[in-house]
This record gives structure tokens, sequence and C-alpha cells, in this order.
């Protein structure tokens, strides 16, 4: 096989997020329209890396991924080893924010999966404005009620393949192998106990739906993607959040779970790129 060297530039970026210095991480791709993709709990930035290397989007967008605090290749806080890790919905509103505005990203269009999929919600709430419209796969404007939490405090979340093996039944059996186990590696490599603390994010502090249905889309449009296996953001919570939101739009992909951009990226890319045409074309 001859040598071959993927499109995406990686690189770090100093900033403060909430008067605190950090080191993020970040890749990108293309030119264009700012596309910001955030990524799933537990997780990095590696999951938009087929979304990165797809001309037809990168030819019209410039595709931004990067690493929250505590995940991939981004650093923890300097005393990160003295206090416990727990997302805040403040806080990742204002990771978004500081890194948009670090990168001087003009109007981006913001793409997040699962907990990056519930963010958006609020970041159409909050920053709309600022805003050409956002992309929520697996998302919803409120906490899914799952049976058993016990899980949430097992001392196992230490481990990653525990964590690989809690999310490895959101993937949809139609899934491609290569690109389940390219998606379970993912959490095979987290830090200790971030996926727990961005459990507490999307769990417990991150339910909108009392104000989802001020958003005005007709400013920032709103588009909700969800796969018809997911368990954890269901189509039916999909569908419930649409209708809050006056002129949202909800997509249910088909033979897709939890992580349609790394589990199957060839069919995903079928189900997002009508979405950016008309994203583009509003703008």
């Amino acid at each position: 096989m001859s040598a071959r060297i993927e499109p995406i530039t990686g690189r770090y970026i100093h900033l403060e997020i909430e008067g605190r210095p950090y080191r993020i991480y970040f890749e990108e791709a293309g030119a264009g329209i700012p596309l910001l993709c955030l990524h799933t709990a537990g997780a990095h930035s590696s999951q938009y890396r087929h979304l990165m290397c797809d001309e037809a989007v990168t030819d019209r967008f410039r595709v931004v991924a990067f690493d929250l605090p505590w995940h991939g290749k981004s650093n923890p806080p300097e005393g990160w080893q003295d206090e416990e890790y727990k997302l805040t919905s403040a806080f990742y509103v204002a990771a978004v924010e500081a890194f948009s505005e670090a990168m001087d990203l003009d109007r981006p269009v913001v793409m997040g999966c699962s907990m990056g999929g519930r963010v958006v919600v609020r970041l159409a709430l909050e920053k709309g404005a600022a805003l050409r419209g956002v992309i929520g796969l697996e998302g919803s404007d409120h906490p899914s009620p799952w049976y058993d939490n016990s899980w949430l405090e097992s001392p196992e979340f230490l481990r990653g393949d525990f964590c690989a093996a809690l999310v490895s039944g959101l993937v949809a059996p139609q899934s491609p192998d290569e690109f389940r186990w390219e998606t379970l590696w993912h959490y095979y490599q987290g830090g200790p106990e971030v996926f727990k603390g961005d459990m507490h994010f999307y769990r417990t502090d991150s339910d909108y739906a009392h104000e989802s249905g001020t958003i005005d889309t007709g400013t920032c449009p709103v588009y909700l993607m969800t796969g018809e296996y997911d368990y954890s953001c269901t189509p039916e919570d999909t569908i419930e959040t649409a209708k809050r939101i006056p002129g949202a739009k909800a997509i249910i992909m088909k033979e897709m779970g939890h992580f349609p951009m790394s589990e199957n990226p060839t069919a995903f890319r079928e189900q997002l790129l009508p979405v950016l045409d008309r994203i583009a074309g509003g703008a």
C-alpha cells in the first residue's frame, strides 16, 4: 500500500475558560464556513476524522474539532490531581465560547454528539445570534430516564475497557466492525473517571426542556439527528425536543446508533450532506 497523508492538521492553543488557563488540542481540515464539532462523553475529537477527510464537506466547510480539557490530547488544569472532575453545563458552554473566540470562528455551525448534542441546545438558547446553526447528533433537550444508574458509582469507571463495554451496545448492529472497534477504542483511551465526570453533565446538569421552546430557529436553525438504535437519546426523545422548538428539524437515521460519525461514516455522510447543503444555502 502506498503512503497517504490525511488532510488533517493538529495543533494546540492556550486559552482561559472561566478565568483558568488550559492547553487545548484541536484538529481541522478544509476551508469555508466554520463547522465546530464536539465529541461525546469520555472520548475525543478523533471521532470526526472521517468527516475531515471528506472533500464533499471540506470543500465548503472548515471543520474544527477540539478535545475538552481532561479529554484526548488536551491537558487537565494545573492541580487536577487534587480535585474531582465534573463537567457542568456552564463550563461546557464557556469552553465552546472561549475556543470559538480564540480561533476567531465567524458565526460557526456547531455540531455535537451525545453530550455535545445536548449542549448545542443551550448554545442555541444563549448564543444563537452568534451561530449559523446547530446540529445535535443523538441530541435532546433533557436527560433520558435510565432504570438503573448504580453503574455511575462503580469503581470500574477507572478502566477504559469498562467504559468501552458500557457504550458498546449503543453501536448499531449494521455498523462495520472496523468502525465499531475504532469507536470503542476512543473509550479505551479515556483518563480515569473522565467518563464519570461527563455523566454529571449528561445525567444531572443539562435539562433545557423548559427553555428550549424559546429558541429562535429563524436566527439559529436547529437540526436534531438521531440513530434508530440509540437507547441513550432515543428517537422519541429527539422528536419530542424538535416539537418543543418551533422550526427545528428531527431526522431519525436508519441502521445507526449513538456514534454516527465514527461507527458508520459512509452512511452518516448521506444523512449529513443535505443538512449542510441547507445551512450553506442559508449562509
